[in-house]
């Protein structure tokens, strides 16, 4: 008897459910209305995880008992002492044994933005993620326990540039930088201020007590930034500068302190100064470059979001910014003006041009979220862009990273079956303690640096500067421009991840 169509149909079900179950080990996932595909060509559940672990490689200071990345020792343990204050703990910035604040602030502030946004997706690793905060704002509260002073730098980084040394080894100068009102450094001031108060958001409910401490701390610095301004690009030139120079100014930390106050408080002294002072502070400047440097950018996203989501009507204009921001990122768009290499790669400098992959990545996925939120789209010159749009372009950037490029390449340390080896990184490429107890000396591991052995220790999820505009990647340790990684580089990552793992149903 010839069987009916229903049965068929049902059969040919089965068949393929079958099939499915022997070609992955589980049954299809059922698409949700926001997940892309079916399946994803990545492990983003991993990437995020790892991209996360590389944190407690870059620890500074007394380890816990939890700590993962076990060739770390202990470091830095008299950090501070030189003036007679205890700044032990933070973060080294990137491969050498400086800790720079500036950086080490907007790290804080933007693995705080990835958790606030994308925290209720991450699952397991939300305690990661808040552990690698509070990392950062035990040492920001150290830095800043003074009224009107900031402990801005531990080390000289001249001194230690010229030794390549584990930092457990580390023998060369502690030199403490700061910044008071007669040497003033309102940029670093106040990044300082919006790391503590948009950290103090991520605390609110699982520990009042301690969120409450960071944005009383954070109101005291921003009003500090505000102040006694001056840069301290200037008045400590030969300390922080070329490392961690700020060439755009202090008027975009600012508006991105006053702005994340703003979330954190709600106090209507924060939108009054935003109002009164927003064009000043270069609210609608046409610098599409976001990193440790220029927070102009976040700030309009971040502002976007109290006008979009939260409906604060004064904050209209900010819309309008954030779109002008999108629409230079877009192909084709009449005010298109980013620059793509060959294989896709957002490219804006040479210097560790994946911390602009990884902040543009963020921000894209950030305001995708806003707009799906409030029903709106982005007009670039009559072309209608929606957040869809938004999310496909930062999943190619984060998909090129984690492989999808012409060196099918990963540039992330640990992840897929290609990534770099030989990445500019101090501990990671000499022996470990336990591998070497006896000390190796400043120059003596220069030999290692310049040599094309594959580091010993993997510094597992971090993220290097990455290829250069055609797409080429030496994987040179001595080439610090795309070998090294960073903690800003990975910071912003953290929340796209979460979110494209969530998309995926990786998590």
């Amino acid at each position: 008897m010839a069987s009916s169509p229903v049965f068929s149909i049902l059969l040919a079900l089965f068949s393929f459910t079958s099939l499915l179950l022997l070609c992955n080990g589980f049954p299809a996932q059922h698409k949700s209305p926001n997940h892309h595909h079916r399946f994803a060509s990545h492990n983003y559940k991993d990437a995020l995880t790892k991209s996360i672990l590389f944190f407690e490689g870059q620890r500074s200071g007394k380890l816990p008992s939890n700590q993962r990345v076990t060739w770390r020792r202990d470091s830095g343990l008299s950090d501070g002492s030189a003036m007679h204050v205890d700044l032990v703990g933070g973060y080294y910035d990137a491969g050498d044994n400086v800790k720079f604040g500036f950086p080490m602030a907007f790290t804080t502030t933007m693995l705080s933005w990835s958790v606030l946004e994308f925290g209720g997706l991450m699952k397991g690793e939300l305690q990661n993620a808040k552990e690698a905060i509070r990392w950062g704002t035990d040492y920001l509260l150290k830095a800043t326990c003074q009224p009107n002073t900031i402990y801005v730098q531990v080390g000289d980084a001249n001194k230690d540039h010229a030794c390549w040394e584990r930092p457990e080894d580390m023998d060369t100068p502690r030199t403490v930088i700061k910044i008071d009102k007669n040497t003033p450094g309102t940029e670093v001031a106040a990044e300082t201020a919006a790391a503590l108060a948009a950290a103090s958001l991520v605390f609110r409910k699982t520990d009042p007590t301690y969120s409450k401490l960071l944005v009383k701390r954070a109101i005291s610095v921003f009003e500090f930034a505000d102040k006694y301004r001056g840069a301290y690009s200037n008045s400590l030139k030969r300390f922080v500068c070329p490392f961690y120079c700020d060439y755009s100014g202090f008027q975009d930390e600012l508006l991105w302190g006053a702005a994340w106050l703003h979330r954190a408080t709600k106090y209507p002294t924060y939108l009054n100064y935003i109002q009164i002072n927003g064009q000043t502070l270069g609210a609608d400047e046409t610098d599409n470059t976001f990193g440790w440097d220029n927070k102009h950018v976040g700030a309009r996203i971040l502002l976007s979001k109290a006008f979009l989501v939260q409906k604060v009507q004064s904050l209209h204009d900010y819309k309008g910014h954030a779109d002008n921001y999108i629409c230079s990122l877009i192909p084709g768009t009449p005010s298109s003006s980013a620059q793509y290499t060959p294989g896709g790669l957002l490219f804006k400098m040479d210097d560790s041009n994946m911390q602009y992959v990884t902040s543009t990545s963020f921000l894209l996925v950030t305001y995708a979220k806003y707009l799906t939120s409030s029903h709106k789209v982005v007009n670039c010159g009559g072309a209608v862009v929606t957040p869809k749009r938004l999310r496909t372009i930062a999943k190619k950037q984060v998909d090129y990273l984690l492989g999808d490029n012409p060196l099918k390449m990963s540039y992330m340390v640990g992840y897929g079956p290609r990534y770099p080896q030989r990445i500019h990184h101090r501990g990671s490429s000499l022996p470990s303690v336990a591998a070497h107890p006896a000390k190796i000396q400043c120059s003596s591991g220069f030999g290692i640096m310049k040599s094309e052995s594959p580091n010993p220790n993997i510094l597992v999820g971090a993220v290097v500067g990455g290829p250069d505009e055609h797409d080429r990647f030496p994987d040179q340790r001595s080439d610090y421009y795309q070998s090294e990684p960073a903690t800003y580089i990975n910071a912003p990552l953290v929340g796209s991840l979460a979110y494209l793992a969530h998309s995926f149903g990786q998590l």
